[in-house]
């Protein structure tokens, strides 16, 4: 029988524990049944939030379920969903931030800039990192999601978004899930497009940069 997170003793509820203890005090199970907040019939937060995990296979696994996908699961919900998948982006932009704005000026400053933003995908998506005249970092912007093998490059879509945000010089980036960062001739390709739209807009072009895991590599645009 499932016990309430209300009737365990309160040196064993999460939240008292955390208050007391300190979050580092507490399981990944733990954490995660804060987040949830309640169970559901016959679960009680603990308990869906261990069940989470090891149908994931861990915090990882879990970050990287797409909210639709998580929101269908029984006792999740789409309020659930959110909340988690929130708490896990929150968590990647918190490491991502720095004091200082940080310069495009080379392909391993947008690389560094965009890994740890694709940590955990399980599909290739298309960012655009929007900067200044000085190539210093305004906004970053998803702007397409697509299969595990290929994402569209909206080549309108991508100029319209720096332009929306006050940007002047931009990067794209997108990730091989295969695990495999060597471009293909589409990606080349792409990189051409986006050169010649850029210029034509008035916008300065500064790379496409495709990353799978840590690797990453450039596609220049084909000569």
């Amino acid at each position: 029988m499932s016990v309430p997170i209300a009737d365990l003793p309160v040196a064993q509820r999460p939240r008292e524990r955390l208050l007391m203890l300190g979050p580092h005090a507490l399981s990944d199970s733990e954490l995660l049944a804060l987040l949830l907040g309640q169970g559901t019939r016959g679960l009680s937060a603990l308990e869906l939030a261990a069940q989470l995990l090891g149908e994931y296979g861990g915090l990882a696994e879990l970050s990287a379920a797409r909210p639709e996908e998580l929101a269908r699961r029984a006792g999740i919900g789409p309020a659930k969903a959110a909340t988690v998948i929130a708490a896990f982006h929150l968590g990647t932009r918190s490491r991502t931030s720095t004091d200082t704005v940080p310069r495009l000026s080379t392909p391993e400053d947008v690389a560094r800039v965009a890994i740890p933003l694709f940590a955990g995908a399980r599909v290739e998506r298309l960012l655009v990192l929007i900067c200044d005249t000085q190539h210093r970092l305004r906004h970053r912007a998803f702007v397409a999601e697509g299969a595990i093998d290929h994402v569209a490059v909206p080549v309108r879509e991508i100029l319209n978004t720096v332009l929306r945000h006050d940007g002047r010089a931009f990067a794209v980036v997108h990730n091989h899930p295969s695990g495999d960062p060597e471009p293909s001739p589409d990606d080349r390709r792409a990189s051409t497009l986006l050169h010649q739209a850029a210029t034509t807009v008035g916008l300065r072009y500064l790379d496409h940069i495709v990353i799978a895991g840590e690797s990453w590599t450039t596609a220049p645009p084909l000569e």
